[in-house]
């Protein structure tokens, strides 16, 4: 799976969880770029990934996430 594959996925699951057609993601996207990115949104959109790609996120992986690139670079270590 291509990053540019994970990016879409993952754009359609930012869409689906904000309920936000207009959503774009970037490398440098954060929760700042995104109203209503709170931190029950963030466990939402979390589990939402996990499902999308058959994953399974540990703690520390996404506590440290500072940005969607960073999220990209996890679920492709995950998948790959």
């Amino acid at each position: 799976m291509t990053r540019e594959d994970i990016f879409a996925q993952l754009t359609e699951i930012f869409q689906d969880v904000f309920d936000d057609d207009e959503i774009v993601l970037t490398d440098d996207t954060t929760a700042d770029d995104i109203e209503d990115w709170d931190s029950l949104e963030q466990i939402n959109l979390l589990v939402a990934i996990e499902k999308q790609f058959k994953i399974k996120f540990q703690l520390a992986d996404v506590s440290n996430l500072e940005n969607v690139g960073a999220m990209v670079d996890l679920v492709e270590k995950l998948v790959g």
